[in-house]
């Protein structure tokens, strides 16, 4: 039986303009959350935040809705599987850090999308995360 590759990421959410923003980064075309696999001895949640603030830069996040998850259904060969945690970032301004691994950023792009601009960019297998985000947060700020 074949171990089934989990990786856990944020949901970052903040507040612009009277509604709310989700962050999405983009790697070549594809558009996704910052996630990443847990490293030996770390939570989902400790992963979730660790790699947000590696790809992205941002810190002092908070979880205003708890430790609450959703994750998606199996994807890709591998049927890799991802967790999802929702924040609250008080502050817009990311970084796409140089990866120590790949020696260029991770990530080509980000974007502090609305839900609706999420929908039309992010894949299939992402859009449950993003009805999540709109039902437990609102989609008015």
């Amino acid at each position: 039986m074949k171990t089934v590759k989990r990786s856990a990421g944020l949901v970052v959410l903040r507040p612009q303009a009277g509604e709310w923003r989700c962050l999405i980064l983009r790697a070549y075309r594809n558009w996704d959350f910052p996630k990443g696999l847990p490293e030996p001895g770390e939570t989902p949640l400790q992963a979730a935040l660790r790699e947000t603030e590696e790809e992205t830069g941002l810190t002092g996040l908070q979880l205003p809705w708890g430790e609450d998850y959703r994750e998606t259904a199996p994807y890709g060969a591998a049927g890799k599987i991802a967790r999802f945690y929702l924040a609250v970032s008080a502050r817009g301004d990311v970084a796409l850090p140089v990866s120590a691994e790949l020696g260029r950023p991770e990530h080509h792009e980000f974007r502090w999308a609305t839900f609706d601009q999420a929908r039309q960019l992010l894949p299939p297998r992402l859009l449950p995360m993003i009805e999540w985000a709109c039902a437990v947060a609102g989609t008015e700020r």
